[in-house]
């Protein structure tokens, strides 16, 4: 691993399907490396291999070849349980469509991670009031999603994701489903969390909201790193850019 203070760790990751006789190769050789408390998004074209490179980091899929630490972690060397206690105790999800259980309040959606975790049920109940105090839904707490907008449903995400304190938050496409200002809300919200808790956050995103908090922008392009700049090194115009439309991106 590098220093003490990255938290993640890629070391020429490649990815490879075998369809029908032809290789695809979802990464191509990604290395990267992800310090603890920065907001990192990661964006490029749809097929790009963002989405995989997300899903590299939080276990949800295993590598051709390479090597992913998180905390010091090798994960291709953990096994299936191990690998369950990881997610449920390093990575937070925060999903495009929210997954939260219809029939559970939003309170038990929360506690849910904590369940798992084998936290006691009086501990799980106040720290679940706490964390949607926090996102600003203390007087929500006994409502189902089908009684809550989809920036209030988002916000109930982001409490499940904070519910077990993890090293890392992973937002696949946070603001997708949401409008304009709920969308920079919900982004405002994990750039706070990301500052006062942190909390490293890592983002597969299309939206160029994410680029006025992000301390740093990866872009993906056929499976490769294409570039890496700081915030500060990014000029924002109106304009056109490949794989989102409407803005341009110079540095």
């Amino acid at each position: 691993m590098a220093s003490s203070d990255t938290v993640v760790e890629v070391i020429d990751l490649k990815k490879y399907y075998f369809l029908r006789g032809e290789t695809v190769k979802a990464l191509d050789g990604i290395n990267l490396t992800v310090t603890r408390g920065e907001y990192l998004s990661i964006m490029g074209p749809s097929g790009s291999g963002k989405t995989t490179l997300f899903n590299m980091i939080g276990a949800l899929d295993t590598p051709t070849e390479g090597k992913v630490y998180v905390e010091g972690l090798e994960l291709n060397k953990l096994g299936r349980e191990q690998l369950a206690w990881f997610r449920c105790h390093y990575i937070g999800y925060i999903f495009q469509t929210f997954n939260l259980i219809p029939v559970l309040t939003a309170l038990e959606n929360v506690a849910l991670p904590m369940v798992f975790a084998g936290v006691r049920k009086e501990e799980r109940i106040k720290k679940a009031k706490k964390l949607l105090e926090a996102v600003g839904l203390g007087d929500r707490i006994n409502h189902r999603p089908i009684e809550l907008s989809g920036g209030q449903q988002q916000r109930v995400a982001i409490a499940r994701a904070l519910a077990n304190d993890p090293a890392i938050i992973l937002a696949d496409e946070p603001t997708g489903n949401l409008d304009l200002t709920t969308g920079l809300n919900i982004i405002h919200l994990l750039k706070k969390l990301s500052i006062e808790k942190q909390t490293t956050v890592i983002t597969a995103t299309h939206d160029p909201k994410m680029i006025d908090v992000s301390d740093r922008v990866v872009w993906i392009r056929d499976g490769k790193i294409e570039k890496i700049r700081k915030r500060e090194e990014i000029k924002v115009e109106a304009g056109k850019v490949e794989g989102i439309a409407g803005y341009d991106f110079e540095s």
